[in-house]
C-alpha cells in the first residue's frame, strides 16, 4: 500500500497483482510516498485502511487484480522459490520464517505439491482464500479504480495521471515468479476449488479459466 498526501491518492496493494511493481514505481517518482501505519502491513486492505486513517476515506483509491487461476500458479511458484532460499539458508527468507511462520509454513509445506497447495493451502491459509474484491471494499464501496494485472502498464498509467506523472510505455518487474501458462498446473478438484474460492472475483471481474 502507499499514500500521496498531495494528490490525495491511495493504492491498495493486493497479494500477487503487480503490486511490488506498483509500490516501487509510487516510492521512485513520488515525492510524498508513504506507507500507512497503526499495525497496517504492504497488503492491509482497503476497510482497514481507512479505518485507521479515516481520512483517506476522501482521497482517489485504486487496487488491482489478476485471473484467480493465474494468481494461485503464481502463488504457488512464489512458494516453491520461498523454499529453496529457505533451504540455502537466505537471511532475508529465514527472517521472513521467523517473523510470519503461520503464513509462510504452511506455503513452504505443500511447495512440491500444486495440487495441495490448492486443496488444503485454502483451507489452512486464510489469505490464500481471500478474494481479491474482499480487499478492496469496505462496506458498500468498492476502491475508485480496479486495474487488472493482465493489463498492467495501461491501467498503471490511470494511477500515473493521478499521481501527476507521465505515462509509460513499460515497468520494470518486480518479484516476478517464473512458470508456465497456469491452465497446464490444474485438474478437475484444483479447478473447481479455486472457482469455488474465488468466485467473487470471478462474477466480479468476469475471469474464466
Amino acid at each position: 500500500m502507499r499514500v500521496s498526501d498531495t494528490h490525495r491518492v491511495l493504492f491498495v496493494h493486493v497479494q500477487k497483482t503487480g503490486g511490488s511493481t506498483l509500490d516501487r514505481m509510487i516510492d521512485e517518482e513520488v515525492g510524498d510516498a508513504r506507507k500507512v501505519k497503526g499495525g497496517c502491513t504492504r497488503h492491509t486492505g482497503f476497510a482497514r485502511l481507512i479505518e485507521v486513517e479515516p481520512e483517506l476515506a476522501g482521497y482517489w483509491s485504486c487496487g488491482f487484480v489478476r485471473n484467480p487461476f493465474a494468481r494461485m500458479v503464481s502463488w504457488w511458484s512464489m512458494a516453491v522459490r520461498f523454499g529453496a532460499r529457505l533451504d540455502a539458508g537466505g537471511r532475508v527468507a529465514k527472517r521472513k520464517m521467523r517473523r510470519h511462520p503461520e503464513t509462510w509454513e504452511p506455503l513452504v509445506r505443500y511447495r512440491d505439491d500444486f495440487n495441495r497447495f490448492v486443496l488444503e493451502g485454502t483451507q489452512e491459509v486464510p489469505r490464500l482464500s481471500m478474494p481479491q474484491i474482499s480487499l478492496l471494499t469496505a462496506g458498500e464501496r468498492r476502491v475508485d479504480f480496479v486495474g487488472r494485472t493482465e493489463n498492467l502498464v495501461a491501467d498503471a498509467n490511470v494511477l500515473r495521471e493521478r499521481l501527476g506523472l507521465e505515462p509509460v510505455d513499460e515497468l520494470p518487474r518486480r518479484n516476478p515468479t517464473s512458470h508456465g501458462h497456469y491452465s497446464d498446473y490444474y485438474d478437475d478438484a484444483t479447478r473447481q476449488r479455486v472457482a469455488e474460492v474465488y468466485a467473487p472475483d470471478i462474477e466480479a471481474f468476469g475471469y474464466t479459466f
